[in-house]
């Protein structure tokens, strides 16, 4: 037998190392939120951004992560880790909310309401209540890939936060109620689904009543463990509410019911809604939310042990049964590089990278991204008789992620045939936004700092300060602080020295999502068409 020489065992060992290295240089990390304390331990929250509504899953050692993205496209983010730490975005689900018609103008705090991801027949599933057209269900064999059409599996209205269980020969769906639709909430509702999951074929059983003791109960999750169905649903409302855990050996119940998860003496309010996970060592974690109001809903890890058949979340510290949101803790998989959800962007090939979501179904004729360019190009689209930015759907955003931080931003902006009433900038949106941005008037290009207090209501944008620019290309920054996310904006000519301009401005969260810091170019109405702004690059640090 031939012996294999030395010298190309070392050199085999070698490319193995050099791709190992290569593959976790790709990851990117985070410079103002990071979790992982490098030393076996996390520090909650993991992910310092909106995830609202999470919902996790375990693939062999690979778990996934959706979430609510209301009325914001691409929609049904798709995260991906390997030891629910440190995170990725890897997809979006749903390319285009439907009806289309509806969703291409912005529905604020409507379209994609607590989604719930499952893994059937080598299929992946998400099914989400859209709270003025019912359930609709999307799914794919590569959850890196392509999506289906999302399918219409429950028409009706106020019928919100669905979750599927396959049983056997049997398949079920349960469901909360919206009481602003429905006329009714805080009680869960049981039905049955072909076994497809394509199409309820019921009305349905209510199967728990909370008004006595859990008023808002809503955002089920149905399990089977060993001889139980188990509901695990958050009431008590988003600030304030408390984790409940149901349990029954009949799916139609009667339902045994449990708090096993509350603020109690910590400072970490509303810690519920989210998902129970296991890791490949049959370790149990709840992935849940706790809300930071301008910030957003951001994304804890909280270790579960079972008890009598009980889920006992966190630990029980002031002694009353009932467990607490832990702060710092063992990682659930040991070993994993860092990575987080990207950030920074340096538009290659002209396009934006999986952080970004538009603020409506996205449009062909709002950016070129074009391949082989450097550089993000958005047309200067009108605001025909918007009073302000709250309804324009080609805000392109991403959700804040830490609660100090700065971004910077480097745009040039053509008007073509000078023509004035072209502005593109650097904003923090919400129901009040602010602003730094370049505009054209009176022949000449200038930076502007624009206010507008209460853009839900319809009001104008204020102009606060600006500043005559040497050419049409400008520096534009934003840093941010805790614990309001106020905000102080800059400007400079040549990327070195910053002027800052203008006031200081307090975000303020949309309807249901965080506030948004982002890029736009828009046109007003009126004037003549044309004009656009590139983007060099995008950059969040400390």
């Amino acid at each position: 037998m031939k012996l294999i020489d030395k010298s190309i065992i070392k050199k085999a060992l070698y490319l193995i190392i050099i791709t190992i290295q290569s593959t976790f240089a790709q990851q990117y990390v985070s410079q103002v939120w990071q979790s992982d304390n490098e030393d076996g331990t996390f520090t909650n929250p993991v992910l310092y951004a909106d995830y609202s509504d999470p919902d996790v899953i375990r693939v062999g050692d690979d778990f996934y992560m959706t979430a609510s993205s209301f009325n914001c496209t691409p929609g049904l983010p798709i995260l991906h880790s390997k030891d629910l730490v440190n995170w990725e975005i890897v997809n979006y689900a749903l390319e285009k909310q439907i009806p289309e018609e509806v969703f291409n103008i912005p529905q604020h705090s409507k379209g994609v309401w607590a989604p719930s991801l499952r893994y059937h027949n080598n299929e992946f599933y998400i099914y989400w209540g859209d709270p003025d057209f019912g359930v609709y269900m999307v799914k794919t064999h590569d959850v890196y890939g392509k999506w289906s059409k999302p399918i219409l599996v429950l028409e009706g209205k106020g019928i919100i936060d669905p979750c599927p269980l396959w049983d056997g020969e049997n398949t079920y769906l349960v469901h909360a109620w919206a009481g602003s639709r429905a006329g009714i909430n805080s009680v869960l509702t049981m039905r049955t689904m072909n076994k497809e999951g394509t199409q309820v074929l019921d009305e349905g059983k209510n199967v728990f009543d909370g008004h006595k003791n859990h008023h808002t109960v809503e955002g089920p999750k149905l399990y089977k463990k060993d001889d139980y169905y188990y509901i695990l649903a958050p009431a008590g409302g988003v600030e304030t509410g408390w984790q409940l855990a149901l349990r029954s050996k009949n799916i139609y119940g009667p339902y045994q019911e449990k708090i096993v998860l509350e603020q109690g003496s910590t400072t970490i309010n509303g810690p519920h809604q989210g998902a129970w996970v296991t890791s490949s060592d049959k370790e149990s974690w709840f992935v849940h939310f706790q809300d930071q109001g301008v910030y957003g809903r951001v994304l804890w890890v909280t270790p579960i042990l079972w008890e009598n058949n009980w889920p006992e979340m966190g630990k029980d510290i002031d002694g009353n049964g009932i467990g607490e949101p832990i702060i710092t803790h063992r990682k659930p998989v040991q070993g994993m590089p860092l990575s987080s959800p990207k950030e920074s962007d340096d538009f290659n090939n002209g396009k934006p990278d999986l952080q970004w979501q538009w603020y409506a179904n996205s449009s062909v004729k709002w950016s070129a991204q074009i391949p082989g360019t450097d550089y993000l190009r958005l047309f200067a689209m009108s605001k025909k008789e918007l009073p302000n930015l709250w309804d324009m759907p080609s805000l392109l955003l991403q959700k804040v992620p830490a609660p100090n931080f700065k971004t910077t931003t480097k745009v040039t902006l053509n008007t073509e045939w000078n023509t004035p009433g072209k502005t593109a900038g650097l904003i923090m949106m919400g129901q009040s936004y602010a602003y730094v941005g370049i505009a054209y008037h009176d022949e000449k290009y200038w930076v502007q700092h624009i206010i507008c207090n209460n853009a839900i209501d319809g009001n104008a944008e204020k102009i606060i300060e600006e500043k005559e620019l040497k050419s049409n290309t400008v520096f534009l920054r934003m840093e941010v602080s805790a614990p309001n996310a106020s905000c102080i904006f800059y400007y400079s000519e040549d990327g070195k020295r910053f002027k800052e301009i203008g006031t200081g401005f307090i975000a303020e969260k949309d309807l249901w999502i965080s506030a948004k810091m982002g890029i736009f170019s828009v046109s007003e109405d009126k004037v003549r068409m044309g004009g656009y702004a590139d983007f060099d690059w995008f950059k969040v640090e400390k």
